[in-house]
């Protein structure tokens, strides 16, 4: 460790979540109305804990946008507008910035966004966080940017120096690293001294290449929630087997077995053929509530108990999020949170 900074849990207090709302410039366009409807209900729900910052892309948005919101009778009070921001989408949770703190003061990480290795043009959602620190929206910051391709999405933190990723997404970005060179990197920036290797899960319809905030989240500093599935005639159940016991093979700091939870299998989900990724895994922590994504299936009840059991002290919100996954993402794909007292 090189300084103070320290990469907070996503469970540690949070001044807001920030999201971008979509528009017919993004990918969103051929679903834009199924799509808002979960954007309103997710602005909604957000706001009943906290603030939420939204980038819109021009003042006729941000008018639309607000008309909607003040028709769900949201609360407007806790919603502010990042007026105007260029955009490619809304995938914030991988082109957002990745916020540290030292106390007051907050080391926001600006690395390389590619369009998770190319797939998709990225270059408006590469400057994002460049745009975002001229808005007077942040205190107390400076931006480091890093020469180095690394989502959000694909990095999951315990508050206290354990990161949890996967394999297949760093390697798919970095095919001429090696295993101990990627983690000593992810260790000086991100501040942490331990980095947790998972080499098995995936689902279809994800092209983020196995981002860990589809497959497995820390719950706590001992707990770790995942996907599962249970369904030994589907394609995924091998893999999502050998994940789980890849999850049961780890340790704590201390050196206990880490306290598993794992989420229930969706029903398949298709778009003309394509399955689609319906992952419960990615949730979103908010002040006093856990935000779950939910796909009009029967498992939905059930994993919203699972996670009732993992954040006993939380209260869990299903957002509408089926609409989103025909882009291979979910809730906590468009969110970002920021820490207390940096916005």
């Amino acid at each position: 460790m090189t300084d103070a900074y320290r990469f907070p849990a996503e469970w540690e207090p949070q001044s807001a979540v920030l999201i971008a709302w979509p528009n017919e410039n993004t990918d969103w366009a051929p679903c834009l109305g199924e799509v808002e409807e979960t954007y309103v209900a997710l602005v909604a729900a957000i706001c009943r804990f906290q603030p939420v910052v939204i980038c819109v892309a021009d003042e006729d948005l941000q008018t639309y946008a607000e008309a909607r919101l003040r028709s769900a009778r949201v609360d407007m009070g806790r919603v502010r507008f990042v007026p105007f921001v260029e955009y490619d989408d809304t995938w914030l949770r991988d082109s957002g910035p990745i916020s540290l703190r030292n106390n007051g003061n907050f080391k926001l990480l600006d690395f390389r966004f590619t369009g998770w290795g190319g797939k998709f043009e990225a270059s408006r959602d590469d400057r994002l966080v460049g745009e975002l620190s001229g808005m007077n929206l942040f205190r107390n910051y400076f931006v480091q940017s890093i020469d180095f391709s690394l989502e959000g999405g694909a990095i999951e933190t315990d508050g206290a120096g354990t990161l949890l990723t996967t394999w297949r997404c760093l390697h798919e970005r970095h095919p001429n690293e090696t295993r101990e060179r990627l983690a000593a990197a992810l260790g000086i920036w991100l501040m942490q001294d331990r980095v947790l290797w998972l080499d098995h899960g995936y689902l279809e319809g994800d092209d983020t290449d196995a981002h860990i905030d589809t497959l497995a989240r820390f719950a706590a500093e001992d707990a770790i929630v995942y996907q599962a599935c249970d369904d030994a005639s589907d394609a995924h159940h091998a893999e999502l087997q050998a994940m789980a016991a890849e999850l049961a093979a780890l340790r704590t700091r201390d050196g206990a077995p880490y306290r598993l939870f794992p989420l229930p299998w969706a029903q398949p989900i298709l778009d003309e053929g394509r399955r689609l990724a319906a992952s419960y895994a990615n949730f979103l922590i908010v002040n006093g509530a856990v935000l779950m994504p939910a796909y009009d299936d029967p498992a939905d009840a059930a994993a919203a108990a699972v996670l009732a059991a993992a954040f006993p002290d939380r209260e869990i919100v299903p957002v509408p999020c089926r609409p989103l996954i025909w882009q291979n993402g979910s809730l906590h794909c468009i969110t970002m949170q920021l820490p207390e007292g940096l916005v």
